[in-house]
């Protein structure tokens, strides 16, 4: 796609500033944008969109095609499976044309063990609405659920509401026995919260100026906010916090922690008012969870101390001191999370590249359950309960539709209660799934997870989608996707780079992907690009590379790196300019990044490092592929500037190209918020990718 008579692209007004570190002065012409609260800016921005609308505006047949078929193979109105807690069935349900969730319950009848369920997803006879996403909704642009915390004994519902997608949200109390919401209104609330075991005090977070969650308060119901305490202040910058309840309901969390250290508290949930203990002072480089194992009256600790792929131990709960193994640390067995039941303990974990859910009875020897595809993911699922003799897991494919299983603990069993339905003519038998191994320039080798529709590869090299992310040790498993289905069935490819940065085989892959080893997550990208070119998968003229936040940085690096390996680049929400950002650390999340990418103010290294990758430090007079930007204009992760910066620069250095940026005006990080929405905002992608590789023609 190139620009045609009509569709001259906007050009942002050259502002230079000069800004100097370590010796090293840089100009930045483009920095004014970053005021969003003036005129010319956002005047800029819908210039873009709306050029961005007129260079694609032959592409709205095709949009709206895939639109319909994401919705013509969604079960618009369905139920979710229910989750007991209690004498209650907790679940959530869809309506067909309602953009957002409606969350329920119903009482367990007498005698009933498994969950109830509709056929056509209508309402379960008995049912209380607890929160109607639409009604909440109705009238706003945007819309995010964060907290929805019931409390022990069944009474209240805290939750709280976004309605610009700067995830400042405000949390309310429901009396879920009269549907009356207190006129308890607590402002700049962020995600988490935990009740006391009389559900008297709810325990909340609130953010810094940076937007960083550092104090824990206390909020005794009905009273007035102004005399909320402050349960926990966290003065270091590196450190967020969290805060939960046990499963057991017994403990309350407090958790700070920074990218590579831990600290957690415990307060007795029966005694909300008391100062919380520490169970192990901060050690730098030391990470620790906690969970609450009351059967055995101890504290389960999941840590790296001197256990590179994490170990499990415990202490006693009334008198937190050392670390007792439970667990021992095995090399390449990245222990990711342990859950405390009753009669067993689960441990989730990742394994050869791929997750696995290991139970440890109490009377028994430790296995592994077993999944039959040779690609897959696995999760633990809510599990609200602390006796229970079933545990609900969610597992996916890239074949399998999002499923939903019981797993029977007595007799090994897995019982399946739900598999996403995908109406129309879908036949998982119809695809397949492998796994391919790319070799980087130092030797390592890559795995790349790939999907395809049988024959796809029948005439040669096919069209291919190639996705990345590649940081903070987030892991992209194989996973099922409805709108995928639009680009497989028409013939694509479709292919993640599991490179390092992530954690999809271990924390040593994920060591060997940050700091001073960034580099090696774009060059595993484009070593992976070029290991399906060698192998007859694709072509460059045939391969896109899409991906997002951090994962939009790796587009902004591969494209400067190697250019000519891609057809297309699909960049969202894209941090591609991570120089000016950790400079900054007035900014959000600044000081917090500085484990992860290095702190270049302090650091000449890691200035120059940070400088010699950044893309838009390094646009050049080059042949670049055609880009599409799309970010938020109220996104607190990702400024919107970067992108706009990014794509002003590339117009101005390599003005031959073609370059689009589409900007959400009432959005965030997440995009537009309401399914359908989501849905044209996704479809919207999916043609233009279709576009570049040559398959626009036609639906």
């Amino acid at each position: 796609m190139t620009d045609t008579p009509g569709q001259t692209p906007p050009r942002a007004k050259q502002v230079p500033i000069e800004r100097t570190h370590h010796g090293d002065t840089v100009v930045d012409e483009y920095d004014w944008l970053a005021d969003r609260d003036n005129p010319e800016t956002i005047a800029y921005l819908e210039a873009e969109n709306a050029h961005t609308e007129a260079a694609t505006a032959q592409l709205a047949p095709l949009r709206e095609s895939v639109f319909e078929e994401i919705r013509r193979r969604t079960q618009e109105t369905d139920l979710s499976v229910p989750v007991r807690k209690g004498g209650f069935w907790y679940y959530s349900r869809t309506v067909e044309g309602q953009q957002y969730a409606i969350h329920c319950r119903r009482a367990v009848a007498d005698g009933e063990q498994d969950p109830p369920e509709t056929k056509d997803g209508s309402p379960l006879p008995g049912e209380q609405v607890l929160l109607d996403g639409n009604e909440l909704a109705a009238g706003r642009e945007f819309f995010a659920l964060g907290t929805f915390d019931l409390s022990p004994d069944g009474r209240w519902l805290a939750y709280s509401v976004d309605f610009a997608g700067d995830e400042r949200f405000t949390l309310r109390i429901k009396d879920l026995t009269t549907g009356e919401v207190l006129p308890d209104e607590i402002t700049g609330a962020f995600y988490g919260s935990a009740w006391s075991a009389d559900a008297s005090t709810l325990f909340y977070l609130t953010v810094d100026e940076t937007w960083r969650p550092y104090r824990v308060w206390r909020h005794r119901v009905g009273q007035p906010v102004a005399d909320d305490d402050l349960a926990y202040e966290e003065t270091d910058e590196r450190f967020w916090v969290g805060v939960s309840l046990t499963r057991s309901q017994q403990l309350i969390l407090i958790d700070a922690h920074s990218s590579v250290t831990s600290e957690v508290r415990v307060l007795p949930a029966d005694a909300p008012t008391g100062t919380p203990t520490v169970v192990a002072p901060r050690r730098q480089g030391v990470e620790y969870a906690v969970e609450h194992d009351a059967a055995g009256e101890r504290l389960l600790i999941l840590h790296n101390d001197g256990a590179e792929d994490f170990a499990l131990a415990w202490t006693p709960v009334d008198a937190p001191g050392p670390w007792q193994p439970l667990l021992e640390h095995t090399q390449g067995v990245r222990l990711t999370d342990v859950d405390a039941f009753a009669d067993q303990l689960v441990v989730s974990l990742r394994r050869d590249g791929l997750t696995a859910l290991r139970v440890l009875p109490r009377d028994g020897d430790p296995y592994d359950i077993g999944f039959p595809e040779v690609l897959y993911t696995v999760a633990l699922g809510p599990n609200l309960e602390f006796h229970t003799s079933m545990l609900r897991l969610s597992y996916a494919s890239l074949v399998t539709p999002d499923s939903v299983y019981d797993y029977d603990l007595t007799r090994h069993e897995l019982v399946l209660r739900k598999r996403l339905p995908v109406l129309g003519d879908f036949d998982p038998d119809a695809y397949d799934q492998q796994r391919e191994w790319a070799t980087a320039p130092d030797g390592t080798q890559i795995p790349i997870s790939l999907v395809y529709r049988k024959g796809a590869l029948a005439d040669g090299p096919a069209p291919c989608l190639l996705y990345g992310y590649g940081s903070y040790e987030m892991s992209m498993d194989p996973r099922f996707s409805v709108p995928r289905l639009s680009l497989v069935d028409r013939g694509v490819v479709y292919a993640v780079a599991h490179i390092r940065g992530g954690g999809e085989l271990g924390r040593r892959w994920y060591e060997d992907g940050k700091l001073l080893a960034k580099r090696n997550t774009f060059t595993d990208f484009v070593a992976c690009a070029q290991h399906l070119r060698a192998n007859g998968w694709t072509a460059p003229d045939r391969l896109v590379a899409r991906g997002g936040s951090a994962g939009g940085l790796l587009m902004g690096a591969v494209v400067n790196l190697a250019p000519s390996e891609f057809a297309g680049i699909v960049a969202q929400v894209p941090f591609v300019d991570p120089l000016t950002s950790i400079l900054d650390p007035s900014l959000p999340l600044t000081v917090i990044e500085w484990e992860e990418w290095g702190n270049p103010l302090e650091s000449p290294e890691v200035y120059a490092y940070m400088k010699s990758y950044a893309p838009y430090e390094n646009v050049t007079a080059t042949d670049y592929p055609p880009i599409l930007a799309v970010t938020s204009l109220n996104d607190t992760r990702v400024r919107y500037v970067e992108p706009a910066k990014w794509i002003a620069r590339l117009r101005e250095r390599a003005p031959q190209g073609s370059y689009l940026l589409k900007t959400e005006m009432g959005a965030g990080h997440g995009g537009r918020s309401g399914r359908y929405d989501a849905w044209r905002e996704e479809a919207f992608v999916l043609a233009w990718i279709l576009d570049r590789l040559g398959l626009a023609t036609g639906s």
